[in-house]
């Protein structure tokens, strides 16, 4: 049988691709982080599938319930957060599946951050402001970043920066990037997104730390900085600007 790592977007019910559906449908067993998902995403499983909250597992415990239920000739759909290209775990728990020899693969969802950047209407490249989103995290009792990967290296480029398990250190991230963005950048926080919880907050980096402070918001939060969150005069991109073209030269029958 098989584990099936499934996005399951920024926690919507109505936000699982029709895969992730089918699925949730056909699986007996479903492993969730209680955390980051609205209770509803649920009632896709069937009935008497069995559901197990790993918001207190550690991944040997996690790893435990996959081998059991592929022993037992059950499918399981192992719901991620978001899109489990990203902060998901699912390398770590692919390689102790490949150890034990259970077959997995995996179903891509929504990542918090698009859904955060839909909800305010705003494309996170635009043109000759930013055209590169970086996606990156904060690190202090976390695993170390990488010593090529610090956080002002990326604010050098200015590109727009998606920060994820972020928003304890908000503060921090902010005094160090307003040196390279300046305090009036836009910076937009998106916590539960999609959900009946949902907070957004729009700031800059000179107040946006207040804002999560008085919001209280601790977790399952992502933070979006960038001058393309507030860019309005700016030009058409290339694709679909009504800018003269350039004519095809003669033919000059050769190739």
């Amino acid at each position: 049988m098989t584990v099936h790592f499934i996005g399951a977007g920024p926690g919507a019910y109505d936000l699982l691709t029709l895969r992730a559906v089918r699925l949730l449908e056909s699986s007996p067993v479903c492993l969730y982080a209680g955390t980051y998902l609205d209770a509803q995403v649920l009632a896709h499983c069937p009935a008497d599938a069995r559901l197990v909250d790993t918001q207190h597992l550690n991944l040997d415990e996690i790893t435990a319930v996959l081998v059991e239920a592929h022993a037992a000739g059950q499918d399981v759909a192992r719901l991620c957060s978001g899109d489990p290209s990203i902060y998901s775990a699912v390398a770590e728990q692919a390689r102790r599946l490949d150890a034990a020899g259970v077959p997995w693969d995996v179903t891509p969802g929504v990542p918090a951050y698009a859904a955060t950047a839909a909800i305010i209407g705003r494309e996170l490249t635009v043109p000759e402001v930013a055209q590169s989103v970086v996606l990156t995290r904060a690190q202090r009792d976390s695993t170390a970043m990488p010593a090529t990967e610090q956080l002002s290296a990326f604010a050098a480029t200015r590109a727009t920066l998606v920060l994820h398990l972020a928003i304890r250190h908000t503060r921090r991230i902010a005094a160090e990037l307003a040196e390279h963005y300046g305090e009036n950048c836009p910076v937009v926080v998106g916590s539960l997104v999609s959900q009946p919880q949902q907070q957004i907050l729009r700031g800059t980096l000179a107040d946006i730390a207040d804002q999560v402070e008085a919001a209280g918001l601790r977790q399952a939060a992502v933070i979006l900085v960038g001058w393309a969150l507030a860019a309005e005069d700016f030009v058409e991109s290339h694709l679909y600007s009504s800018r003269v073209r350039p004519q095809p030269g003669p033919q000059t029958g050769t190739v």
